[in-house]
Parts: C-alpha cells; structure tokens; sequence
C-alpha cells in the first residue's frame, strides 16, 4: 500500500459559502488548510459534535451556515457553498429527505449530526455531501456500494439513487433495531428504492464488511477504525474507491483507490474526529 497525502480542492475565499465557518475568513492563511474543514461525529455518535481541531490540539467551534427549512433549501445551500458540485450528487440529495430518517424531524434541515438512539447519530448534511461528492465517479448506474454503519439509512438511500437502474447499495449495522428503523424509513420515505430492487439493509460486523455480496465499486465507513480493515480492502473491486475516517484520537478521513492491478494508495483528505468503528455490545452499554 502506497500513501500518497493530498486534498480535494478548496473552494474560493472570495466566494465563501453559507456553509464554511466564519472563521475562515477571521483567520488569514497563505494556503488552504484542509483542519479547517468539516469534522464529523458520524452514523455511530455518542455526542453530536460541531468541532474541529485545529491542528495544535485546540478545539474551535464551527459555525455552520447551510442549514434550510426545506430539504430543497438545505440542497440549495449546499450548492451554494460548492460542496456540492455534482450535478448527480444535488439529485441524490433531493431525491432523499432528510426528514424521514431524522428523530425529531424539526431538527432534520440542521447542518448538524443528530442523535438517533443507540448511541447513534446520522452526519451532518456537509459530511453526507463532501462523501458523495469523493464517491461519485464509482456510484455509477450498474454498481455495487457498501455502507458501513448505515444508521438511519439515509445515505444508504442515496447510494442506492446514484447507483440505479442496475446497481445496490448495501447497508450494514450491528444493532438489529436501527436496521429494522432503517428499512422503515425507505419504505416509508423511498419505498422504490426497495420495488426496483436496489437497496438492502442487514446486520453485520462493520470489520468484516459483507463478503457474499463483494465486491464493491464504492465503500463509505461511517465510523473510525485504528486502522482500515484488510476485509473491507480485500471486498474493494480493482478501480473501486473506498472512504473511512482511520485514527483513535487522531483521526484523518482516508481515500483508498485500488487500481486495476489490485494496487492500493491512500490519500488523506483531512482530520476529523468519528467516534470508533466498535462492538454492539461496546455501543449499546
């Protein structure tokens, strides 16, 4: 496995959206600082979180400016602060309301993580977005997607969007009860997703991923492992891509591209802070 450190992209100060903190503009820099960007509590939180760390230890608070009253505002405003860029990835989006996997749905067009039981929470509407967007080339109609700690559903659900007709998405949870709120959820919010076949929702160990239906263009982990698991690198089709956050205090969230020959390099998009990929019986206690 080669490392191969790089960042997406920063978007234009001169047009700084709705979404990025305000500090970026009350901190001048001479270059893009990636610690600057979103940090997330994931689809396995304890306690959401809108922190980040800055690099030096310190812990700012972010002050995130993309929430919506609509889930088309919330899309809106995401587009607006160009992370969303994909015109794919805005329909996805648009397509999935946010509300009918959100408890309570007041709380739905946040740009925020949410709690949703079992010391569970589902990301931030930016997470979901900048995940996508890093996705998208390998959630094409016809392909196969993993999502570890599939929570709630909702970005299970919009895999399964991208990757239709053809294609599935694949959601795994170690606790019985979210996978069954899950599957509640799409039939009641994108009951076509499960007509035409294209989504499914079971439990498994996160660190094992899901052998049987391996292997998978794209794999989205919703929760930091120590290190990337060699199973779910062994169920990565050859040009696949995964995204994992890997770390235990310090964590980065890692591009894994296997190419066509089977050759893994890792680049790290950023730090972030996921609570750890873990046990049913460590999560629930």
């Amino acid at each position: 496995i080669s490392s191969a450190p790089e960042a997406p992209s920063a978007p234009a100060l001169l047009g700084v959206s709705c979404c990025f903190p305000l500090l970026l503009l009350l901190r001048p820099r001479t270059a893009w600082d990636p610690s600057l960007l979103p940090t997330e509590g994931s689809e396995r939180g304890t306690v959401p979180s809108e922190e980040h760390s800055s690099g030096t230890g310190n812990t700012e608070s972010m002050a995130w400016r993309c929430s919506g009253r609509s889930n088309a505002e919330l899309i809106a405003n995401l587009k607006m602060s160009r992370l969303i860029r994909n015109a794919r990835v805005e329909q996805a989006m648009l397509s999935v309301d946010r509300s009918g996997y959100c408890l309570p749905t007041t709380d739905a067009y946040r740009d925020a993580p949410q709690t949703i039981g079992y010391s569970a929470t589902i990301s931030a509407p930016h997470m979901h977005a900048w995940c996508l967007e890093l996705l998208e080339p390998f959630l094409q109609p016809g392909s196969k997607v993993l999502d570890v700690g599939s929570g709630s559903g909702y970005l299970t659900a919009c895999f399964a969007k991208m990757v239709s007709p053809g294609g599935k998405a694949f959601g795994i949870e170690h606790i019985q009860e979210l996978v069954d709120w899950s599957v509640r959820n799409t039939q009641q919010s994108n009951g076509e997703l499960f007509r035409e076949g294209v989504i499914s929702f079971q439990v498994a160990d996160g660190f094992n991923g899901l052998s049987e239906h391996a292997c998978y263009n794209a794999i989205h982990v919703g929760a930091a492992a120590p290190s990337i698991p060699q199973a779910l690198l062994d169920q990565l089709c050859p040009g696949g891509r995964m995204v994992i956050p890997v770390g235990t205090w310090d964590q980065s969230l890692v591009q894994v591209d296997k190419d066509r020959d089977g050759h893994v390099t890792q680049s790290t998009i950023t730090g972030v802070r996921y609570v750890p990929l873990t046990t049913r019986e460590k999560q629930i206690r």
